[in-house]
């Protein structure tokens, strides 16, 4: 394997690993709206037993 593969193999690896952490950041963040929601409903909940 050339200097040339080397780099074109590296590339296309580092391009992986950035689609893969985007896909994980969008993951997170959907991940953290259904907590909060969540959570938010569990406020109204309690706050309603409180009554």
């Amino acid at each position: 394997m050339n200097a040339i593969e080397r780099i074109e193999a590296a590339l296309t690896r580092a391009e992986a690993a950035s689609r893969e952490a985007a896909d994980l950041r969008q993951r997170h963040e959907r991940l953290k709206s259904s907590v909060s929601r969540s959570l938010e409903n569990l406020d109204t909940l309690i706050a309603g037993l409180r009554r």
